[in-house]
């Protein structure tokens, strides 16, 4: 699950140390660790109302989230962040309450490696989006591997065609790709927008219109165990793991770690509960994997070249 409050087109801070890099590049291999565990803990929840995992995720999360930010930020501070988010923050906070709630129910209606590969292509979709919206410069490299991911989505897709995977699972799939890329394109012109508070908010969003939907609460122990890891491990830790390190490296080099989200997703569910990927959903995947690996290597490479006039990588001045 990538955080669209980091922009490929930043850069890490020349004042943070190299031991505080190899920080960041921990901290956020740990959050793309927690994000890939949704679908293997999703799998051992056996509630027949979707919309009860649905309010406890949520509320796990945001709870969760409040006293990590009350523990980081204080109570004033805490609160500041909430009101300073604005119109922008709270258009991110619809899209995560959106993409938070549509990954629970695709899980009921299609495979795990069919969710999360079809988000490795977010910053592609943003790209895009931002020159639909806002007519950003995209550049030719760009343009290729968003065809690229396209074609890979609709390979993953053509296989709902045949009947074995319900329409509606890649449905949703692909709905969480795109309401993760509105929010990249949101949070790229709104640059003050903290990601935290606004997942927060998502989060409670989301518990909120669940509770409305919900046939009931109460679950066994058992069940409230899996939700509390579903909410707090997969979602709440990984997001502050995220939040804290995504801050000390390249953004270049935090989606690039962000990969092993939807690379190791599909491996747990394949050990843990034996859903092996369908074929379609291996080439599709690796279609957009190569596409993103591939545009982010070039990103990165860009990023590195130096940005003083005169100095190796950059011409000189007429």
């Amino acid at each position: 699950m990538t955080d669209p409050a980091i922009p490929l087109s930043n850069v890490v801070s020349p004042q943070v140390s190299r031991r505080d890099e190899r920080l960041g590049i921990v901290l956020v291999f740990l959050s793309a660790l927690m994000w890939s565990l949704g679908g293997a803990i999703g799998r051992f929840i056996e509630i027949e109302d979707i919309w009860t995992v649905v309010f406890w995720r949520s509320f796990w999360a945001a709870a969760f989230l409040l006293a990590f930010m009350g523990w980081r930020d204080g109570l004033r501070g805490t609160l500041q962040l909430f009101r300073g988010m604005g119109l922008p923050g709270l258009l991110v906070a619809i899209c995560f309450a959106t993409a938070s709630t549509s990954f629970v129910i695709a899980l009921a209606y299609t495979t795990v490696a069919n969710v999360l590969l079809m988000q490795a292509g977010v910053p592609l979709l943003a790209a895009l989006f931002a020159w639909v919206l806002f007519r950003e410069r995209v550049a030719l490299a760009t343009w290729a591997a968003i065809l690229a991911v396209i074609v890979g989505v609709a390979i993953m897709v053509s296989e709902s065609l045949t009947g074995k995977v319900s329409p509606i699972g890649d449905g949703l799939a692909l709905l969480i790709a795109v309401v993760f890329s509105i929010a990249t394109v949101i949070t790229r012109r709104f640059s003050h927008v903290r990601m935290t508070p606004a997942t927060c908010l998502g989060t409670m969003i989301a518990a909120a219109f669940a509770a409305s939907q919900a046939s009931a609460f109460a679950v066994s122990p058992r069940e409230m165990g899996f939700l509390f890891a579903f909410g707090v491990v997969n979602l709440g830790l990984g997001l502050a793991f995220f939040a804290t390190g995504a801050r000390l490296i390249p953004a270049a080099v935090a989606a690039l770690i962000g990969t092993f989200e939807p690379m190791l997703g599909p491996i747990w569910v394949w050990l843990v509960h034996s859903e092996v990927p369908s074929l379609r959903t291996i080439i599709g995947g690796a279609v957009i994997f190569v596409a993103l690996l591939v545009h982010l290597g070039l990103e990165f490479r860009r990023q590195a070249q130096p940005q003083r006039p005169g100095v190796t990588g950059m011409p000189m001045p007429d």
